[in-house]
Parts: C-alpha cells; structure tokens; sequence
C-alpha cells in the first residue's frame, strides 16, 4: 500500500528585524489615527529604504548608522528613474523625511539607544512657482470638449467642474457622497480630508448647475445596486478608485492639447492661483483647501462658510453663472503666493498623483 505523501512545507523568507520594526511603527500610527493613506504612504517609503539595506546586508535597525543613512541620501541623489531623469529634490526629501520619523520612534521607544537620523540634513525645497497653471481660459477650452449628450462626458464635465470651482483633493472627490452635498446652501461637506479633518467647502453656482444635471440626467443610467450614494461613478457604476480618477481627468486634459501635464491636483492649484490672482486673501484660500496652518508662529482662525462663499463668489473665475472670466483684478501678494504654491506643490509629492 503506497504511503500518502507529505506536502512540504514552503519554506517563508525570514523577516528582518528591520520589517518587524517597521510593522510595529505602522501599526502604533493606526493606534494614533493615522489616515490609511498616510500610513501606506509612509509604509511605501519604508521599504524602499528597507530593501535597499537588504541589499547591502543591513538587516538590524542597529546596523544604521548615519553614514548608513547619508548613503542612502546619495544614492536618492544619483538615482534615474526609467525615463532616465533624476528624482526632484522634493522627491528625495519626501523619502527621506518618514525614515526620520521612524527613527525618532525607535528610539522613544528605547529599540535604540541613539538616533542616527536626527543630525540628517535634508534637501533644500526652496519655493518654486507652479509651471502647470491653467487660464481661465484654458479651463473653458478643457470643458467644452466634454460631450456632454453621453452620460460619461456630462459626469466627467461635472467631476472638473467640482474641482476647478472647490479646490478638493482627488482623493475627497471620490469620497463624495450624495448627502455631502447641500447645493441649496452652496457648500459641499468633505468628511475626513487630510488629517481626517471634516469641513465645508464653497461651490459655485455653475458647479452646482452641472452637478445637479449630472445627478438628475446621467448618474442614473451609471448607478447599479446596492447603491452606496457615492456621487461620481465609473461607467461600471462603481466608485472611482484614485488612480481611475486621475486617469479620467488627465485624459481630458490631454485632449485640449493646451502642452501643460497633470490630473485632479492642476485644477485645485489653478483654484488657488486665479482666486489670489482675483484678490482673495490667501488666508481664506487656505481655508477652503483644508490647510493645517500658515505659519507656526501665527494662530490659526477658521473663518465662516459665509465669509468663504462671498470670497469664493467675489475671487473665483467660475463662481457665478454668466461670469465673464476674463474680467479679473491683477495678482496680488506674490510672496504670499509663493507660500501657498510650495505647500500645494508637497501635496503632489506626498499623494503620489
């Protein structure tokens, strides 16, 4: 009688110390409320660094030294990326800037004795204008390409129509919910944006014109059961990943041919622009896009979702129905702009888009 035969056990690489470190840093930041995207994004940069010490048989959080670490900042530096150009400056800060945290973690914890990444000099941001901004104008021409007789070119008329008129991240579009939205009023909720922060934004009554003929007119013929109210669906009639959501938007982009790159975040920077452009101070600005603070040394003062709406009515290009966007006011406070332009920028970096 034959014997039964064993399956063998598949052998499991072992995990280093350094990954069970990581593990235990990632789960104490979801114990602190840490977004899911923030931890995945944080988790994404680890292990690159990880698997770059695997690679050169550091497996132990006390084998990194800071000359350990200054070598991976050189290696940050010289790296080309397939399409052979180097990584930005902003991108190698934004690898380097979670290893310091995890360090610093480490040794509060008393897993180290010493920080290795705290005397770590990170690279130099500086504040560079956006390159990519889009005119009113060009806006307008993006729009009027969307067909607007197909269910999805009437969505995707409306999805840009949101963006341009609130500013909102990708990420808190796809979120959007049919009860988010209180368009009487002329605001919309986003829940749980960055720093899982909920607050109100503005919409302007054109956006809100197109976003109500989306949900009566299109919306229906893309919706299927069970119906989880989530505003902008795919043509499979489920919600957008962000991915798809920026793939859409970039297509349309893409299609007006004006030669500028990008997705979702273009027209929450062109918001920006054209509103300080207009004369809106960059407080309120702030304010509508869910910034955390302007400066550390200043305290920060919500301001009211009327004075938001009468500022976004007065300042925005698209605001109003019958507005003409080219009657706008010249640029105001350029310094000020600078700020808001650098802190937009980061916001590219860190949602990876």
């Amino acid at each position: 009688m034959a014997r039964a035969v064993k399956p063998r056990k598949q052998k499991t690489s072992p995990v280093s110390p350094l990954e069970v470190m990581m593990r235990d840093y990632l789960r104490s930041l979801s114990v602190q409320n840490y977004s899911e995207h923030t931890i995945s994004n944080r988790e994404f940069h680890l292990v690159c660094f990880i698997r770059w010490c695997q690679e050169r048989g550091v497996n132990d959080p006390v084998e990194v030294t800071r000359p350990v670490l200054e070598r991976y900042q050189r290696y940050l530096f010289h790296y080309r990326k397939k399409d052979g150009e180097p990584m930005t400056f902003r991108s190698q800060h934004s690898r380097l800037v979670p290893l310091r945290m995890w360090f610093r973690w480490m040794t509060r914890q008393n897993h180290l004795l010493h920080n290795p990444a705290s005397e770590l000099e990170l690279p130099r941001l500086g504040n560079p204008l956006p390159r990519n901004i889009f005119s009113a104008k060009e806006v307008e021409e993006i729009l009027q390409l969307c067909n607007i007789d197909d269910p999805i070119g009437l969505r995707d008329r409306a999805v840009i129509e949101v963006l341009y008129s609130t500013g909102i991240r990708r990420g808190e579009i796809v979120a959007l919910k049919l009860y988010d939205l209180s368009l009487d009023r002329g605001v919309l909720l986003v829940r749980q944006g960055k720093g899982k922060k909920d607050r109100y934004v503005p919409i302007g009554e054109r956006a809100i014109a197109w976003l109500q003929k989306y949900i009566r007119e299109a919306r229906p013929q893309l919706a299927a059961e069970p119906d989880d109210m989530t505003v902008f669906l795919t043509a499979q009639g489920e919600p957008f990943s962000r991915d798809h959501m920026s793939s859409t938007v970039k297509t349309r982009i893409d299609a007006a041919k004006l030669g500028k790159t990008g997705a979702c975040h273009l027209f929450r920077h062109t918001m920006a622009t054209l509103m300080h452009e207009n004369g809106a101070d960059i407080r309120f600005i702030q304010e509508i896009l869910g910034h955390a603070k302007l400066e550390t040394t200043q305290i920060y003062t919500h301001v009211s979702i009327r004075t938001l709406q009468q500022v976004h009515a007065a300042t925005h290009p698209a605001a109003m129905l019958g507005h003409n966007p080219e009657a706008s006011p010249k640029p105001a406070d350029p310094a000020a702009a600078e700020e808001l332009f650098s802190a937009l920028a980061a916001e590219v970096e860190d949602d990876r888009e």
